[in-house]
């Protein structure tokens, strides 16, 4: 069992090699790989063994594995946690030159529902995956390749208090299109620091001026891109960049309980279940008795809806579940089967309660960090837990002696959702949506407990270890 210090060690790894969903996408597959996951292509058919270990991944953002028990037969069901690789923040518009008052900016779009007050004075960098010709003798080809920028490149400035007297009493209300753009350099020293180009030309000639005058991105900032790349700037086709902070994820607090990190919602839940499928199919005996699936999906762009090609709203959960349910029988009616006897768990960080805002909760449901997971409830189906669901993840906790909580939203407030109900309602799954507590979501930079990393872990890994025989002793539509 892993101790509390290596695991939240670990955990800070996967935090900061992960800037963007793509990062983190790749930090897990190599680290399923690794653990001698085998990698499957959506484009080719699948042919797959009782016993053994796959993956795949969806647009590079979106992942999903499984491991098949000895004893699995088709029509048996499926052990699924459900998390999201996405987080809010600022992401690069297709046409991101701009300057004004002497100074380069770039232009972003804001994505999700971030706290954008808090990316102001801020380092920030640049991450994202990058499209790059490559001509080997003769012959073009295009690669997919991932950048980040290291250096802190840019930064979104306040307003001095001396030019803005009312801030601290009428609250900072940034505009998100004239006041959320960072400044990369001033316009004059950009110009001094032009690349001279090949043959002595000067980067600032007449057809380098004709050419970046059409560029929707700074010279600057693609040269930066391009020399991290290993390529020229020109090579660049396309990209999706996203802005990021340059602090790393760290443990803090005086007693060392916090983990301080940007994206916790929703890596934390990520990584947890990721770890704990591999833990829990690391030893070739784990899958011996084994009659069912275990599987970890963890999809782009929930902090947006979920609908997208590689979003939860799309076929790829079901898609999986066919593709493997069909690789053992030929017949489609065991699908249907298959999903009665599944369970999935929507792993979404939660509320804790915050000691200067407890009004905020509600009295009975006050999750706490160190608590435990917090199992949500909510009967407007914003939250797709329900009392067999809700049971069956409790039972599991208490027989492995680990705490456990519960939240529900005020009634004067508005609720946020999850994956849960998308996949409850598209899939026909049954579902409890659970998650870590947490504080200062959707801030650059927000903070958790470590202990319930160890629980979010172990709780994962319980389920994945105990759900079939669980299940086996539940009976509800007869």
């Amino acid at each position: 069992m892993a101790s509390t210090t290596s695991l939240v060690s670990d955990f800070l790894s996967f935090l900061n090699a992960s800037p963007t969903a793509f990062h983190a996408v790749d930090e897990s597959k190599r680290r399923l790989r690794h653990a001698g996951y085998e990698q499957l292509s959506e484009r080719d058919d699948w042919k797959l063994e009782a016993g053994k270990k796959y993956f795949f991944t969806r647009n590079y953002s979106t992942i999903v594995a499984f491991a098949v028990g000895k004893k699995y037969e088709a029509g048996n069901g499926f052990h699924i946690i459900g998390a999201h690789t996405d987080s809010p923040c600022l992401k690069l518009k297709p046409v991101s030159k701009v300057t004004k008052g002497g100074c380069l900016e770039v232009g972003v779009q804001t994505y999700g529902g971030g706290l954008w007050y808090t990316w102001f004075d801020r380092d920030l960098t640049v991450a994202g995956r990058v499209i790059v010709k490559e001509d080997k003798a003769g012959s073009v080809s295009y690669s997919h390749r991932l950048v980040r920028i290291e250096d802190p490149i840019m930064r979104i400035p306040t307003l001095a208090i001396h030019l803005d007297r009312n801030v601290n009493s009428e609250g900072f209300k940034p505009n998100t299109q004239t006041h959320i753009v960072p400044v990369l350099a001033t316009a004059i020293k950009a110009e001094l620091n032009k690349v001279p180009a090949e043959g002595g030309e000067e980067d600032g000639g007449k057809k380098c001026t004709e050419a970046s005058s059409k560029s929707k991105h700074h010279p600057l900032l693609m040269e930066i891109v391009a020399n991290a790349l290993c390529c020229k700037p020109d090579e660049i086709c396309e990209f999706e960049l996203q802005v990021c902070d340059t602090q790393p994820s760290i443990l803090g607090g005086a007693a060392k309980e916090f983990i301080f990190s940007g994206r916790l919602d929703n890596l934390c839940m990520s990584f947890c279940s990721l770890k704990a499928l591999i833990d829990a199919t690391s030893s070739g005996s784990d899958l011996e008795e084994e009659s069912g699936v275990r599987m970890v999906a963890l999809f782009d762009h929930e902090e947006v809806g979920s609908n997208s090609a590689q979003g939860a709203g799309s076929p790829v959960m079901i898609d999986a579940m066919s593709h493997i349910t069909s690789c053992f029988s030929s017949d489609a009616k065991v699908l249907k089967k298959a999903i009665q006897k599944s369970l999935l768990v929507s792993a979404d960080m939660a509320h804790a309660l915050h000691p200067n805002f407890m009004d905020k909760h509600e009295e009975n449901h006050q999750p706490k960090m160190h608590g435990g997971l917090v199992i949500k409830h909510n009967a407007n189906q914003r939250y797709a837990t329900n009392a067999v669901t809700s049971f069956v993840f409790r039972e599991i906790a208490e027989k492995h002696n680990l705490p456990v909580q519960d939240f529900v939203v005020r009634n004067d407030m508005g609720c946020g959702s999850t994956i849960g109900p998308i996949l409850a309602s598209s899939v026909g799954i049954r579902t409890v949506d659970v998650g870590a507590p947490q504080l200062s979501m959707h801030s650059i930079r927000e903070m958790c407990a470590a202990d319930d990393v160890k629980h979010s872990y172990e709780h994962f890994k319980a389920f994945f270890q105990e759900f079939t025989h669980l299940d086996a002793k539940l009976t509800v539509d007869v």
